[in-house]
């Protein structure tokens, strides 16, 4: 039988920390505290993710961050069962693809819930969390608590 595990259990060897290059510096400054900042295009508003590049539609180099809200479905995950260094006692372990609720898809973690097919349902709702790394947080994913009768 599988053992079924809630991916948030503590380190045993210290985790990866994020090491920002000078174009992602703004994304993690929201980040260590507590925001998750995506990107509006200066000249056709569409909004993405990645913190470098020009506008994915339109090709335009000026874009603006924004806080996002937060919020996410599932869209898609893989179940990760054979880690390596810091990663290898966190094993079974979502890496998913979620759509922010501003419309980009962005990799990530789900945690606070099972790591299995049965709990990690597609299109459930989600809320970012923040797992402290250094001086930066990593944006993770959980279910949003489901809403009383």
């Amino acid at each position: 039988m599988t053992e079924t595990r809630v991916a948030t259990r503590p380190w045993s060897s210290p985790p990866p920390e994020p090491v920002p290059t000078p174009q992602t510096v703004p994304y993690w400054e929201f980040t260590a505290r507590g925001i998750l900042a995506l990107r509006r295009c200066r000249s056709c508003a569409a909004v993405f993710h990645r913190p470098v590049g020009g506008c994915p539609e339109c090709g335009a180099e000026e874009a603006a961050w924004f806080p996002a809200s937060g919020r996410a479905t599932l869209f898609s995950y893989v179940i990760v069962h054979r880690g390596e260094g810091a990663f290898a006692d966190r094993v079974p372990y979502a890496v998913a693809l979620v759509r922010l609720a501003e419309g980009p898809v962005m990799v990530t973690g789900v945690v606070d819930v099972a790591q299995t097919p049965e709990a990690l349902r597609l299109d459930m709702p989600l809320r970012v969390r923040f797992e402290p790394r250094g001086g930066y947080a990593l944006p993770v994913f959980a279910p949003e608590p489901e809403a009383g009768p």
